[in-house]
């Protein structure tokens, strides 16, 4: 069955157009299965009604004519039931309705099935036969199996608008796309689709004898590569963040000859010529990246290529810009390319750019991080939309959601109009009040700190509201290497980072690789990656590692106060108490050396992350340990609900508000509040006004969260009263859904005058 099934599908794919393919599928299915009759109904959810599309045995003139209510006849019944229904006697069941237009009088036998995609019943395909009988099982598993496979290439035709089940066959009416929110905000345009004119997934691998001839030829072309980034990072113009900027130093590293060149020339003396050496040496590397788990690391694949791709257009022709001429674009332009990549985004006109639209990639994407910095809405991720059937479209997009709606209609594009003009009101009122002091009106002051990654001291620099850092990721800096870095590599790092706000708390993060984010040089292979060999289980098995970071971290610190060490994915008691056993030792030898130096080196505050379910029912114990705690709200929401985050199928399962999240952080934050422990949440719910509220009632007064928000949390903080937030607690924890919670919250910012975040907060 299952040989039988994958010929039909792969022969019903190939097939351009939905509704030919489906003609050809009940063919299929007919002959295959020795039936008299084999029929597909699509469902219009307008009308009510479900509309049969293709079938083979009935009368084909009654092919988009035939419309049988959702509550009628037995297609109707399966649907309602969403079960297969197997009738040895179709016309004597209760249920049966007769369609004299398909001309079915002389059929008995009858089985149907749903056709469903992520819980919508998107029609129904049914087999008849002129013999009264009841179907095999067989017969039922194939039909169901087969209802599953052509699930998705229906749901995808309707979303696209390729097909059309309504009754009024309104061709022009608004679709609706859903992706992954990269960048807040709101924006309608006219659609642009850039793409590259030579990419290595297209180049055909050719051998050359002229070895001296192309390396000189890929010199050449890297060299003129280097200047286009250099000049798209000048262009992002001086009111860019210097640390969005540095988004960059990655893309001048790969450039540097050490890094791809020395690999590429090695393949050129393996008689490859330039352009195959680069795709063979890039493709390795974007596999491998592509491979890891962490959605960071996979979107450092797609710089890795767009890189390449540029040096590519060099190779083979270097004369001509890449992409389209920037002054033929729209005044209101929305960029959409399979994969937005930095450059790309830098290199668009910024007077013209609304908005990035990305079939591909997540809201860790250097695009994403590129686009909040600028103040740009993105949506990422739209999956299977074709890029033609978005280009020259008017587009509206919503950052907020990750919403996309092509060709909106003349009612709806004045809303979203008015929904653009009511945000830019809001973001002028957030920007005017941006330094005053994070306050609530009855008085309850709040510390807001960073999450920073790339270059935390330019960071805080752009940031002089907040209070620190709060999460500083050291991990990012050894995925840019080839190779451990050295403790003095790493003490610069620190240095300047500590030194650059010595009055400010910079809260640095141990190593957090291993398992969903491997090492390059370190390659590490499990089957459950986010229950594996991660965090400080990777570095207490590797104290060299261990010590070599802190000995680094501590050295950074002489002189200066404002040293937090963080400990990742901590799961034992154990393992504090062997993490303190070297921190303990890296600072009796970096205080020898700086009492030889006349120095003094002062202790560090050392906490842990609060991610793994485990720990929170050890807090007690924990508190007796360490000097503070940080709620890593992303991971712990991850675990608890045993939710892969970044897997479409299940994604819109994760949420920090589901109740028994809600649950855990009061829990976490009463415990804290018993011990006198210091606590921080780290995590996205505390850069969401929504979130940053239900934390300020339990209790949170230090929340750390990425630059682009702080703002905006900082103004929500000055309009709110805690005593009334806390009111709103007990039913915010008794709510059965995250959708529930939300509503509490959006009603009480409503009543505060800030309905203009509940968008934000969505």
């Amino acid at each position: 069955m299952l040989t039988t099934l994958k010929r039909i599908v792969q022969e019903v794919n190939q097939i351009p157009g939905l509704e030919p393919a489906l003609a050809r599928l009940a063919t299929l299915v007919k002959e295959t299965m020795k039936v008299d009759s084999c029929a597909i109904y699509l469902a219009d959810y307008k009308n009510q009604v479900h509309v049969l599309k293709a079938t083979d045995g009935l009368e084909r003139s009654a092919v988009n004519k035939v419309k049988i209510g959702f509550s009628e006849g037995l297609i109707g019944l399966v649907g309602q039931r969403e079960e297969p229904l197997n009738i040895e006697n179709a016309p004597l069941h209760p249920r049966f309705k007769h369609f004299p237009e398909v001309n079915e009088d002389s059929l008995f036998a009858f089985i149907g099935t749903p056709i469903i995609h992520q819980r919508k019943v998107l029609g129904v395909i049914s087999m008849q036969q002129k013999s009264i009988r009841r179907f095999s099982e067989d017969e039922e598993a194939f039909l169901v199996t087969l209802a599953t496979q052509i699930g998705l290439e229906i749901a995808n035709a309707e979303m696209l608008g390729v097909l059309d089940v309504s009754i009024d066959n309104s061709a022009n009416d608004q679709k609706s796309i859903n992706g992954v929110p990269g960048s807040p905000g709101l924006a309608i345009g006219n659609a642009v689709v850039l793409n590259m004119k030579h990419e290595l997934s297209q180049l055909v691998l050719r051998k050359t004898s002229d070895q001296a001839g192309q390396v000189e030829a890929y010199r050449k072309a890297v060299e003129i590569t280097r200047g286009q980034v250099a000049s798209l990072s000048d262009n992002l113009g001086s009111t860019l963040p210097e640390d969005v900027k540095a988004i960059f130093q990655l893309y001048h590293q790969l450039l540097d000859a050490n890094s791809l060149g020395r690999e590429v020339e090695q393949k050129i003396r393996e008689n490859w010529d330039a352009a195959s050496s680069l795709k063979l040496v890039v493709e390795a590397y974007a596999t491998k990246f592509a491979s890891m788990e962490d959605p960071y690391m996979q979107e450092r694949a797609v710089d890795i290529v767009d890189l390449s791709n540029r040096i590519l257009h060099n190779i083979m022709d270097a004369n001509s810009s890449p992409l389209k001429d920037p002054a033929k674009m729209p005044e209101s332009a929305i960029l959409v390319a399979k994969e937005v990549s930095a450059p790309m985004l830098a290199e668009f006109p910024a007077k013209q750019l609304k908005a990035i639209v990305s079939i591909q990639g997540s809201n860790n994407s250097h695009a994403a991080i590129l686009a909040r910095a600028m103040g740009v809405p993105a949506v990422m991720g739209l999956g299977q939309v074709p890029l033609n059937f978005l280009n020259h479209k008017e587009l509206f997009v919503d950052g907020y959601s990750g919403q996309v709606v092509v060709s909106p209609e003349a009612l709806a594009r004045e809303e979203f109009l008015q929904l653009i003009a009511e945000e830019e009101t809001l973001s002028q009122k957030i920007a005017s009040q941006a330094e005053a002091p994070s306050t609530t009106q009855d008085g309850c002051d709040m510390t807001l700190l960073v999450n920073a990654g790339l270059s935390a001291d330019l960071e805080m620099d752009n940031n002089k509201e907040g209070a620190g850092v709060g999460l500083y990721r050291t991990e990012i800096p050894f995925m840019l290497r080839e190779r451990f870095p050295s403790e003095q590599e790493q003490y610069e790092l620190y240095r300047a980072m500590l030194n650059a706000h010595p009055e400010k708390e910079m809260t640095m993060r141990t190593l957090d690789v291993g398992g969903d984010k491997p090492l390059s040089y370190f390659p590490i292979n499990e089957e459950n990656p986010f229950l594996g060999w991660r965090g400080i289980r990777l570095t207490l098995d590797h104290p060299d590692i261990f010590l070599v970071q802190v000995r680094a971290m501590l050295r950074a610190s002489i002189g200066l106060h404002n040293l937090h060490i963080l400990l990742p994915m901590i799961s034992t008691l154990n393992e504090i108490d062997d993490a303190k056993r070297l921190i303990k030792q890296a600072f009796h030898e970096v205080k020898e050396e700086a009492v030889q130096a006349n120095q003094e080196l002062f202790k560090p505050a050392i906490g842990v992350m609060l991610e793994v379910p485990a720990v929170i029912f050890q807090l007690e114990q924990i508190a007796e340990k360490v000097d503070f705690f940080s709620v890593g709200t992303n991971d712990l929401t991850q675990y608890l609900l045993a939710v892969d985050r970044n897997n479409s199928r299940v994604s819109s399962l994760y949420s920090s508000y589901h109740p028994s999240v809600l649950l855990a952080l009061n829990h976490i934050m009463k415990s804290a509040e018993v011990s006198g422990t210091p606590i921080t949440v780290c995590g996205e719910l505390a850069g969401e006004p929504t979130g940053a509220l239900i934390l300020m009632a339990m209790g949170y007064r230090k929340l750390s969260m990425n630059a682009h928000s702080l703002r905006k949390i900082n103004w929500v903080i000055r309009n709110v009263s805690v005593a009334e937030l806390e009111n709103l607690l007990a039913d915010i924890l008794g709510c059965c859904g995250p959708e529930n919670v939300k509503e509490i919250v959006d009603e009480y910012l409503e009543s505060k005058g800030l309905g203009g975040l509940v968008r934000a907060g969505s």
